[in-house]
């Protein structure tokens, strides 16, 4: 390799890779944890979760399917799979759009709302012992921060939207 090619890649430092790994592996192991409890306590997956949540949050419980992706970040064909499974399960029903005879509101059901809020619960007190009663208030607004920037710098779109889960 070229002494030119080789400046040219940046290097990350020991300290940087061990804080890499570190945040790798809570991330992921946080993420396993908390679907894991999901499915024990309410028998839904942490995808199921997201979409169910984006559509409880919402005052009509209804989204067009574009703006779920939108808010949970997801590639249209997977939360296309996401929704056919959640249909099944009934879940979410698809409901003819008034606003686009071609397009479909995406509406949770009373079993989607009752599965989200048994969820809700336990996600909330899960939320908060693997990772907020870890945190002090300095921590927590350091990691806000530290997000945003990230955030900012990949889709600075999405980071000024407060409206993605």
């Amino acid at each position: 390799m070229s002494d030119a090619v080789k400046t040219a890649q940046p290097s990350v430092t020991e300290a940087e890779w061990e804080a890499w790994r570190a945040y790798v592996r809570a991330h992921r192991a946080l993420e396993r944890a908390l679907g894991d409890r999901l499915q024990a306590d309410a028998g839904i997956s942490n995808p199921d979760y997201s979409v169910l949540l984006a559509l409880w949050l919402e005052s009509e419980h209804r989204l067009r399917a574009n703006e779920i992706a939108r808010r949970i970040g997801w590639e249209k064909s997977r939360l296309s799979h996401q929704l056919s499974r959640l249909e099944d399960r009934g879940l979410i029903r698809r409901e003819d759009c008034e606003l686009d005879l071609r397009g479909k509101w995406i509406v949770i059901t009373h079993a989607g709302r009752r599965a989200v809020l048994r969820a809700m619960r336990d996600h909330t007190r899960a939320l908060r012992e693997y990772f907020f009663d870890l945190l002090t208030d300095d921590e927590r607004a350091t990691l806000t921060a530290i997000s945003q920037r990230v955030l900012e710098r990949i889709t600075p779109d999405e980071a000024a939207d407060r409206s993605m889960l």
